[in-house]
């Protein structure tokens, strides 16, 4: 598969999943529980698709470049964020109040990731 079709299979991954964490994050705020989202599922399916989509075509991408011999820091620099931002999308659920600060550290995040990705400082 060609390099822009990984590019654009990580972006699709990237938009699903800030619009899961930020439904859940918006329904949180706005004082919702999981008992009460009828769509708690959909918006989990679709953090899930992203987050294999944002893992696929990441490292489709670094097959195409040709970084096979080993990965470099700040991949996984960039793993490490997947990570967490896999884990976010229960801290609305389950710790409400924390729900207003996600709401503005999230561009924080994506902010962050892409600097690494642009930059490539490790």
């Amino acid at each position: 598969m060609p390099y822009e079709l990984y590019k654009v299979l990580h972006i699709i991954g990237v938009v699903s999943v800030w619009g899961g964490l930020s439904a859940a994050v918006l329904h949180a705020v706005n004082g919702g529980t999981k008992q009460t989202n009828p769509n708690h599922k959909l918006i989990a399916m679709t953090h899930g698709v992203g987050m294999f989509l944002i893992l696929l075509g990441g490292f489709g991408m670094l097959a195409r470049l040709g970084m096979t011999d080993g990965i470099p820091g700040w991949i996984w620099l960039k793993l490490t964020i997947w990570l967490v931002v896999g884990a976010l999308l229960m801290v609305p659920l389950r710790v409400p109040k924390l729900a207003k600060p996600m709401w503005f550290a999230l561009p924080i995040i994506a902010g962050l990731a892409t600097y690494i990705a642009m930059t490539k400082p490790f």
